[in-house]
C-alpha cells in the first residue's frame, strides 16, 4: 500500500508539469489517481462513493450560478470594477483586491472570493504574467482569510467542529498570523505587478461567455473535487499510520502534501481536541499557507485557474518560490512564538 500510494503522490505532483496531456486534462488526471488511492487503501466503498458525488454539489453550484448572473449582468459588473480602479491608484486597487477579498472570504466563503477574483482580473486585462500573479496572490490571501470563521472554507468547518470550539475560536487562535499574512500578500502584489497605465473601454465586453463553457465550467469544478475527495480518503490510512505521532514543527512541512491533497480531509485526520493550541495552530498553518502552491491545493485556485486557464507549470513558476517563502516566514513566527 505504502509503495503504490507514494508512486500516485510522485504522479501528482510531477506529471502535470511534464506531460501535455495530463496538464490539458488535468481534471480527469487527478480523478484516475484518487480512484487509484482509494484502491490501493482499499477504502473504496458504497458511503464515499457517495459522498463524492456530493461533496462537489454546492461548489458546483456556486460556480454555475455566479458565471449566469456574471453573463447576464456583466457590463454593470465590469464598468463597477473600471470605476473602482479609476478611482485610486491602481497598485492601491490591486493591493486592496488581495486584502479585502481575503479578509471577507470568511464572511462570503471562499468559492464566492474566487468567483468575484475572476470577474476582476477579467475586467483590468493585465498581461498574462501580471494575471497570473495577482491571481496567485489573491488565492493565497483567500485561503488565509477563509480560515477565520467556521462557514469561510470546509477546513474551517471541520476543525471548529472536531474541536468542538466556538464560531470565533479560530479567529482567537490564528488571527494576528492571518490578518498580517493578507496584508502582505496585498503589499507583494503592489509591488511584483505591473499595472496597465491606462483601462478605458476596451478592457470592457471582451466578449460573452456562452451557456455551454458555463456548465462545462462547472462539471470541470465537479470533476476537480470529487477527485479531491477520492485522494483524501485514499491516503487517509497512510496519514493515520505514519504522520500523526510526529513533532509538530515536522508535521507543519510535511503539510505541503496540501498542494495536491484536499486540506480539510488532512485537518480531520491530524487534529485532535486533546492538542495543545499551539500544536493545532503549527498544524493548520502548514496546511493553509501550502495549499496556494499549486492548482489542487485550494478550491479558490481550482476556480481561477480553470476560468482565466492558468496552466499548472504557470501557476507554480510563481506560486510554489512565494508558498516557500511564506512557510519559512510562518515557521519562524511559531518557532519564536511558542
Amino acid at each position: 500500500m505504502i509503495l503504490g500510494l507514494t508512486i500516485i503522490l510522485i504522479l501528482v505532483l510531477f506529471l502535470p508539469f511534464t506531460v501535455k496531456i495530463v496538464e490539458r486534462n488535468l481534471e480527469v488526471f487527478l480523478f484516475i489517481m484518487g480512484i487509484a488511492a482509494v484502491v490501493v487503501s482499499k477504502v473504496l466503498n458504497k458511503d464515499l462513493i457517495f459522498k463524492a458525488l456530493e461533496d462537489p454539489i454546492h461548489i458546483t453550484l456556486a460556480v454555475i450560478i455566479a458565471g449566469i448572473l456574471f453573463r447576464w449582468f456583466q457590463t454593470p459588473i465590469e464598468k463597477g470594477i473600471l470605476g473602482m480602479s479609476k478611482a485610486m491608484p491602481m497598485r492601491l486597487f490591486l493591493a486592496l483586491v488581495v486584502i479585502v477579498l481575503g479578509l471577507i472570504s470568511s464572511v462570503i466563503t471562499a468559492i464566492i472570493a474566487a468567483i468575484v477574483l475572476v470577474a476582476v482580473v477579467s475586467v483590468l486585462r493585465l498581461d498574462r504574467k501580471s494575471e497570473i500573479r495577482l491571481v496567485i496572490l489573491t488565492c493565497y490571501s483567500i485561503g488565509l482569510g477563509a480560515v477565520l470563521t467556521p462557514i469561510g472554507e470546509p477546513l474551517s468547518t471541520i476543525a471548529t467542529s472536531k474541536l468542538n470550539q466556538d464560531f470565533f475560536y479560530l479567529f482567537r487562535l490564528l488571527g494576528a498570523d492571518i490578518i498580517v499574512g493578507v496584508v502582505v500578500f496585498g503589499v507583494l502584489a503592489a509591488m511584483l505587478i505591473k499595472p496597465k497605465e491606462k483601462l478605458d473601454r476596451l478592457a470592457v465586453n471582451q466578449g460573452t461567455e456562452s451557456y455551454v463553457d458555463i456548465f462545462i465550467r462547472g462539471f470541470k469544478v465537479y470533476l476537480f473535487v470529487m477527485a479531491l475527495t477520492f485522494l483524501g480518503a485514499g491516503f487517509e490510512p497512510f496519514i493515520e499510520k505514519y504522520l500523526l505521532d510526529l513533532n509538530p514543527l515536522v508535521l507543519y512541512w510535511i503539510n505541503m502534501i496540501s498542494a495536491v491533497l484536499d486540506n480539510a480531509t488532512l485537518t480531520a485526520a491530524e487534529i485532535s481536541p486533546t492538542m495543545d493550541d499551539s500544536t493545532i495552530r503549527a498544524i493548520l498553518l502548514g496546511l493553509l499557507v501550502s495549499g496556494g502552491m499549486l492548482i489542487p491545493g485550494n478550491i479558490p485556485n481550482i476556480i481561477a485557474a480553470g476560468k482565466l486557464n492558468i496552466k499548472s507549470i504557470e501557476w507554480a513558476r510563481f506560486a510554489v518560490p512565494i508558498g516557500l517563502i511564506a512557510m519559512v516566514a510562518y515557521f519562524i513566527v511559531i518557532v519564536t512564538i511558542n
